[in-house]
């Protein structure tokens, strides 16, 4: 008689709750992701060298922090948890949407030993169509008007502040696939 083996079932990643930042994020993230950039990456064929790393528009939302990460290999929306409205705690890996004045974008969480949990929205990967600093603050500073509902600038000086803890505009709200978001970002509507 063959004896069946049984395998546990497997247990759901472990979520570690988000400790809320009462301050900006911006140089923290900047430090962070420099030393990735100078202990880990350099190196790796896909990365821009003619970018560095910055943190661009990081301001509250709905009490959170959500702004746009430039990397040498990508460009990201995040949230930082400001123990406000827009995080949830989920496993690492797991994804979820978060209604914003564009409509739902999706989000991704990550958890890193050295900044916590944060979730990302991908916006360039890898990055090296990019020209220089200058470009990938302009996409950012673009990415932050589309996902905010703001007009397109002629020139940005610098990314958009999104007003503290403001309802969303009460304009029709649809879920973007990343081909409608990059639309809006180029300044088409449909």
């Amino acid at each position: 008689m063959t004896e069946r083996i049984r395998t546990p079932a497997l247990a759901p990643p472990p979520i570690r709750p988000a400790v809320p930042r009462d301050d900006d994020p911006t140089a923290f993230l900047e430090a962070h992701y420099r030393h990735v950039w100078q202990t880990r990456m350099r190196d790796m064929p896909f990365v821009n060298a003619a970018l560095g790393v910055e943190a661009a528009g990081f301001a509250r939302y709905e009490g959170d922090w959500l702004g746009v990460m430039i990397t040498p290999w990508f460009l990201n929306l995040l949230l930082v948890s400001g123990g406000g409205k827009l995080w949830g705690d989920i496993p690492a890996g797991e994804r979820r949407y978060l209604e914003l004045p564009c409509g739902a974008m999706q989000f991704i969480a990550d958890d890193d030993p050295d900044i916590g949990p944060y979730q990302y929205c991908p916006l360039i990967a890898p990055v090296t169509n990019l020209a220089d600093m200058a470009q990938a603050r302009v996409v950012a500073a673009d990415a932050l008007r589309t996902v905010f509902g703001q007009p397109a600038a002629a020139a940005p000086q610098q990314a958009p502040a999104p007003q503290p803890d403001v309802p969303p505009a009460a304009e029709e709200k649809i879920a973007v696939s990343r081909r409608g978001f990059f639309r809006r970002l180029a300044g088409k509507r449909n």
